[in-house]
């Protein structure tokens, strides 16, 4: 089980970086950061993840994934630093620390790209 939830962070915690407007102001990141504050359905992926896999940030920085058909749930902490999602996934006795790029974070969509190219799309569940 634990190869798996090593997948399955590195496919979706895949290499990569926030793709933000460089010129906002510190204030406005505050803002963009507090918009990853809740739960997330991935709804298309170029990843091994099945859509309606859930992931959820939480306003104290942390986040937890649970994908859709299995009983696996990985957890860990986040947090947003200009335009870098930075994570650390916690998976047994080791962590898995990655930063991610987000293509896109409104209040309901959030798109995060790999280095490799490689896009998840999520919807902000109600």
């Amino acid at each position: 089980m634990k190869p798996f939830a090593f997948a399955l962070v590195a496919v979706l915690f895949g290499l990569g970086s926030i793709a933000l407007a460089e010129d906002k102001k510190k204030g406005d990141q505050k803002q963009e950061g507090a918009k990853i504050v809740g739960t997330w359905e991935i709804t298309k992926t170029d990843l091994e993840l099945p859509e309606g896999t859930l992931l959820e940030f939480t306003k104290d920085g942390k986040f937890s994934l649970t994908a859709k058909g299995t009983d696996m749930k990985i957890e860990g902490t986040y947090k947003v630093e200009k335009d870098k999602l930075l994570t650390t996934a916690k998976v047994g006795d080791q962590s898995i620390d990655d930063t991610d790029t987000i293509t896109k974070l409104t209040a309901d969509a959030l798109e995060i790209k790999g280095q490799d190219g490689k896009v998840t799309v999520m919807k902000k569940k109600k």
